[in-house]
């Protein structure tokens, strides 16, 4: 086989598109297929950085490593990085090419990459056995049919066979997939070849019934029931679409009989980006992680951490309107810990100077660290490796704030000044060593009995995430027969599905 592909759509955003893609690729790669991820346009703040400096989302990184293979940037051609509900930044082939209005980009700008992600999608099948394809949103949003490039568009020039996916946890799945099916064109119809049931909890007798109406209503069969699974939600594209605030993510892992638990606090700031940096502090026993956004919460925390925004202008003042600037203050001259990750490392020192993301001119930060930023044209994209605490630290970078470092100790790219540290570097806490030395001086600074897990290797639990992934997958699809539409593209013959049908 080489060149195979399936596009794998969904019936809303977050029906999980992006755990299934990657549960086929690790399914697949475990089957000696040599297989690569692929999303034509993405939108999300939730985006990493390649070896060759190619900025993409995370979620597509993630479906490599599933996959097996290095991310790149053909793997996502366009990513969306919103600014505002109306405006975002377009990257393109790993490098932002400017700011757009959702008018702008949908009414002209977007038909044209139609071509530079088909050259994409058709350099990969060149190279691959299969590439498996993830749509945005749903394909049935018929106001932008005409300029699609992520869904039905890239799947009738593509000629990719389409597998639906639709999450029964939130109920309707069945008018949702009859629906997306009786919007779409003679045309778009007849690449969709069926549905894929996902998050299912009890006996699945019982839906049975619903799945043969369905078949009978669509002429399409249903390829799998995957079940519910607690801690697959990895690398998720967006915080904008489903609000943080009090989700809590903890390791399964208790702590040792007799030790504290961690506290760790994340103020859930406007814009937020690449918030699965505390993916890592929840992966270890015994740590707690919340994101908050009222001073109140940050009274317990033992660790307070300011991530990343797309807007940090725009994330200061949200910060100081809801009184956890004040409260941030107060926590430093207390010496109780702080942490700020790229723009939140940015609103924690003296100065902002900002012509480019919100235009504001020279802004105060708190103040809480001796650096000033002037925002740069250039957005800097970077895999940095470094030491810090004495353990070799692996990041990545994506700013256009350029910081000027004028005292502290030396902490990464940043500085630290007491218990407050800050670093443009998302993903150090992925390096075990680091993470540990890390909670070890937050626990001594928080007066805590808290000893980190010595054997807690964050790549391997991620690794056992991604199995799981291909487990739900091998076990709960029919895979022979996914692997036929892989290889011969979607059965000739699909009916038509009127709408209004039956």
């Amino acid at each position: 086989m080489r060149g195979g592909g399936l596009l794998v759509a969904g019936t809303t955003s977050d029906a999980g598109k992006s755990v299934v893609t990657a549960g086929i690729c690790r399914w697949l790669v475990r089957q000696g297929v040599k297989v690569a991820p692929f999303k034509g346009q993405n939108m999300s703040l939730n985006s990493f950085v390649t070896r060759e400096g190619a900025e993409i989302g995370r979620a597509q990184a993630m479906q490599a490593q599933a996959a097996r293979v290095e991310p790149t940037a053909l793997m996502n051609p366009v990513l969306l990085k919103p600014g505002s509900d109306r405006s975002s930044q377009v990257v393109l082939m790993g490098r932002p090419v400017g700011e757009l209005s959702a008018r702008g980009y949908h009414g002209g700008r977007q038909g044209e990459l139609l071509e530079p992600v088909l050259a994409c999608l058709e350099e990969l099948r060149g190279t691959y056995d299969a590439v498996i394809c993830e749509g945005a949103g749903s394909p049935a949003e018929i106001n932008l049919r005409r300029t699609d490039i992520v869904n039905m568009g890239i799947a009738r020039a593509a000629k990719l066979p389409v597998v639906v996916v639709g999450d029964i946890d939130r109920g309707g799945v069945f008018a949702q997939f009859f629906g997306t099916t009786a919007l779409l064109s003679p045309e778009d119809q007849s690449l969709v070849a069926g549905y894929l049931v996902n998050k299912f909890r009890g006996d699945v007798t019982l839906l049975e019934p619903g799945l043969d109406m369905l078949h009978g209503l669509t002429g399409r069969r249903t390829f799998g029931v995957l079940p519910y699974a607690h801690g697959l939600g990895i690398d998720e594209e967006d915080g904008l679409r489903v609000s943080l605030r009090g989700t809590v993510r903890e390791s399964v892992v208790a702590p040792p009989v007799g030790e504290d638990v961690l506290r760790v606090a994340v103020c859930a700031v406007p814009l937020m980006s690449n918030f699965t940096d505390v993916d890592a502090l929840a992966a270890e026993p015994g740590v707690v992680v919340r994101f908050v956004d009222r001073p109140e919460e940050l009274v317990d925390a033992d660790l307070v951490v300011v991530p990343g925004t797309r807007g940090t202008v725009k994330a200061l003042a949200w910060l100081r309107e809801r009184g956890l600037a004040d409260a941030l203050v107060r926590r430093a001259a207390e010496g109780r810990p702080v942490l700020g990750v790229c723009g939140g490392f940015q609103a924690l020192g003296e100065r902002i100077e900002d012509e480019v993301e919100s235009k504001a001119g020279v802004v105060d930060g708190l103040g809480l660290l001796p650096v000033r930023v002037r925002f740069a044209p250039e957005k800097t994209l970077a895999r940095p490796v470094g030491e810090a605490l004495g353990e070799r630290v692996e990041g990545y970078e994506i700013h256009h704030g350029v910081a000027e470092v004028l005292g502290g100790d030396a902490f990464l790219d940043g500085c630290r000044v007491g218990s407050v540290w800050g670093t443009h570097w998302h993903g150090s806490l992925e390096s075990d060593g680091f993470r540990r030395a890390f909670l070890r001086e937050v626990a001594a600074a928080a007066g805590r009995r808290f000893v980190p897990a010595p054997d807690t290797s964050f790549g391997a639990l991620r690794e056992e995430q991604l199995d799981r992934l291909g487990d739900l997958v091998e076990e709960h699809a029919d895979t022979d027969a996914l692997l036929r539409l892989i290889e011969e593209g979607a059965p000739e013959g699909l009916p038509f599905v009127p709408p209004g049908a039956p």
